[in-house]
């Protein structure tokens, strides 16, 4: 009997903006968060269904919808993004809108850690500023 040999391939994310661009991130996920049986009907779901489904779990969580930070190598940058993974198994992938984040539990990328001080927010940005003389501080 002859043995699989076939190791798992990556999942394979192509940038919205550059087709042919393939993305590359492997951070946090941020499972999206369902409160109302509205939410899950415009995913699909019949009212009736949605509204029982609601009552049964007050939160819901989806596990196939969740918010990442990826990196593009033609873009340049990291940008969140909404990715969905549909039932066969393969990702489509979408810039995620800033509405997304309210169905995120207690995450907010641009409000600050409250639980840093603003001497060490300083600190961490200080090697990117620059002195008076128009050099870098650690150059």
């Amino acid at each position: 009997m002859q043995r699989s040999r076939r190791r798992p391939q990556g999942r394979k994310l192509l940038c919205p903006a550059h087709p042919d661009q393939v993305i590359e991130g492997n951070g946090r996920k941020y499972f999206l968060h369902l409160l109302k049986a509205e939410e899950l009907q415009a995913r699909g779901m019949a009212h009736k269904t949605a509204k029982l489904v609601i009552e049964a779990y007050p939160v819901l969580v989806l596990s196939n919808e969740w918010l990442e930070e990826l990196f593009c190598p033609k873009c340049g940058t990291s940008r969140w993004c909404h990715i969905t993974r549909q039932e066969d198994g393969s990702n489509t992938l979408r810039w995620a809108p800033r509405e997304l984040w309210q169905q995120v539990a207690h995450v907010d990328p641009l409000v600050p850690n409250p639980t840093v001080s603003e001497f060490t927010r300083r600190s961490a940005r200080r090697p990117s500023l620059k002195r008076a003389d128009g050099k870098r501080y650690f150059d």
